[in-house]
């Protein structure tokens, strides 16, 4: 057993980090809610990406700043995903 910390893609009610206690070879119900979760955020970064690179060229300036921000929460989500996965 491995048990360490691992923080879920989700905030708490005061809008702080979440984490919970995880054990790899045997995840609980939260760490496997939270493979569902960052693996629909990934899906929808793959996404937004296919649409931003059709967009880009033809939106106006409301439209880029939309893309902007969505590609923002895309990219933050990503990292935080990246960042708890050890080479």
């Amino acid at each position: 057993m491995s048990e360490g910390l691992r923080r879920v893609p989700w905030s708490g009610e005061d809008g702080r980090a979440v984490f919970v206690v995880a054990d790899p070879d045997a995840p609980g119900s939260v760490s496997r809610r939270a493979d569902t979760v960052e693996s629909v955020q990934l899906e929808m970064a793959g996404v937004l990406l296919a649409h931003a690179r059709q967009l880009v060229d033809e939106a106006g300036p409301a439209g880029l700043r939309h893309l902007a921000t969505e590609l923002t929460r895309a990219l933050a989500d990503t990292l935080r995903i990246a960042s708890r996965v050890k080479p």
